[in-house]
């Protein structure tokens, strides 16, 4: 069985630009480890790649070597809860952190990142715990990336390629998984590597002509061809939510939209509201689709309920812009229920980062309901912290239901508050209007005089248009 056969990919494949390293038997012979069972072990792992590839459920969890320099945060503190994340990212990609290293520095190294004799010491620590793969906390350049991996001669992935290799393995309906391929390749792009470079480009004069494109050209060119023809479907199907939510406009039906960090409970609360059965799982990123289901309100209306992508600090930007017809669900709703988890290590901190999110796809101007989830598990005085420091914020436990009657009435209260009040003057002959009124609207005064009935009502705009003649 040849590489490629045990990474599922055909010699006719894309080239990521990362070259296989293959462990041969004279290597392991010539090696002066004393151990061979953990040698052993590191072969049966099968070296997979963990950069957004094709996921293979039969290899063994690789071993991996988390490394942070916590460069854009003002305290160890910060640093070490983004290592925390790092290592559920990487629990979540199918991996094992073995080891953590915090380097502090005010700025990258521009050809290692974390400097030549840093880079040298977590070699040595990479050789001595015989780990596959080492991850770091940011995103490296292509060039960074290619120099680790020369030195560390292992795998190395930055935090952008381990989210889209969790998207990967998450993305089940057809637009999550054109929209993950679409990121990945746009990822992989800039750091793709030729070979035979002697087969230049043709030059000018004589002595210069080449043979042809390098294979680097070629690779390009294709994966260019494709992120076109996937953006193309993507446009396809962007068109067709924008008209399912056109339809969804002209029936004045109110839409709420779930946000929040990735593992916030937001599934488990569609579930407790409206009996979606979504997936639930206590892993980051276990939804990736957007659902929508109808949810009846205790004054009577009628809502769409949706629940959307979770949010993580420094979201990569190819995914921002790859789900951005998804996030566009959130960008129409009427009202956005934060969902936050109270048992978080810095509920605030993920508040922060999913407002960034929001910023980016053109939904932070919108209503926000901030829901406090995980009650049940938190702390009680965390849970005033930050119910206190959001107005008009509501705490339930998704799982347990409590709070949740509370939520329910809030949301109503928030969507009314929203509804424009009309002075209506109904001619007593028109009664339709009046029931109409009553029906979709909510009828605050309403007095009998001699021409007619006067009405002072909250009507959705379809409803307003239908009676704009008796305005007063």
């Amino acid at each position: 069985m040849t590489p490629a056969d045990r990474d599922g990919r055909g010699p006719d494949d894309l080239d990521d630009g990362l070259d296989d390293e293959v462990v041969t038997v004279d290597d392991l012979a010539d090696d002066t480890r004393a151990d061979d069972a953990v040698w052993d072990a590191h072969l049966s792992r099968g070296r997979r790649r963990l950069t957004a590839t094709e996921v293979d459920l039969d290899v063994v969890r690789q071993r991996a070597l988390l490394v942070g320099t916590g460069n854009g945060m003002r305290t160890a503190e910060e640093a070490n809860e983004s290592l925390d994340e790092l290592a559920l990212l990487v629990d979540t990609a199918g991996a094992d952190p073995v080891e953590r290293e915090l380097q502090r520095r005010d700025r990258p190294d521009p050809a290692t990142y974390i400097g030549k004799g840093k880079a040298q010491e977590l070699r040595d620590l990479a050789d001595a715990l015989d780990v596959d793969v080492v991850v770091f906390d940011d995103e490296l350049s292509p060039a960074q990336q290619r120099n680790l991996e020369q030195l560390f001669e292992r795998d190395v992935v930055d935090r952008v390629a381990l989210i889209l290799d969790i998207f990967a393995q998450h993305a089940t309906s057809q637009e999550g998984m054109l929209q993950v391929e679409l990121a990945q390749l746009r990822y992989r792009l800039p750091r793709l590597r030729g070979r035979g470079f002697q087969l230049s480009q043709q030059g000018a004069g004589i002595g210069t002509r080449g043979p042809g494109e390098t294979q680097l050209e070629v690779d390009r060119r294709r994966i260019l061809r494709r992120v076109s023809k996937l953006e193309r479907e993507l446009d396809q199907l962007a068109q067709t939510r924008s008209v399912q939510r056109k339809a969804r406009r002209r029936r004045a039906i109110p839409t709420v939209a779930l946000v929040g960090y990735t593992n916030a409970g937001k599934s488990t609360l569609l579930n407790r509201l409206t009996d979606a059965n979504v997936l639930v799982e206590d892993r980051l990123f276990s939804t990736l689709g957007t659902t929508t289901r109808r949810l009846r309100l205790p004054g009577g209306e009628t809502v769409l309920c949706s629940d959307t992508v979770g949010f993580v600090r420094r979201l990569p930007h190819q995914l921002v812009q790859a789900f951005r017809s998804t996030l566009a669900e959130t960008a129409d709703a009427d009202l956005v229920l934060h969902v936050v988890d109270a048992a978080a290590a810095d509920p605030e901190g993920q508040i922060h980062a999913v407002h960034t999110v929001l910023h980016e796809v053109d939904a932070d101007e919108l209503p926000e309901l901030v829901v406090v989830n995980k009650i049940d598990a938190a702390d009680p005085a965390t849970v005033a912290e930050i119910v206190a420091a959001h107005p008009g914020a509501v705490a339930v436990s998704g799982r347990t239901g409590e709070g949740v009657d509370k939520l329910l009435d809030a949301i109503g209260a928030r969507l009314r508050s929203m509804i424009p009040i009309y002075e209506l003057l109904i001619p007593y002959d028109r009664g339709d209007l009046l029931a109409a009124l009553h029906r979709d609207g909510e009828v605050l005064v309403e007095v009998h005089v001699d021409d007619g009935t006067r009405v002072r009502a909250r009507l959705p705009e379809a409803v307003a248009s239908k009676v704009a003649d008796f305005a007063t």
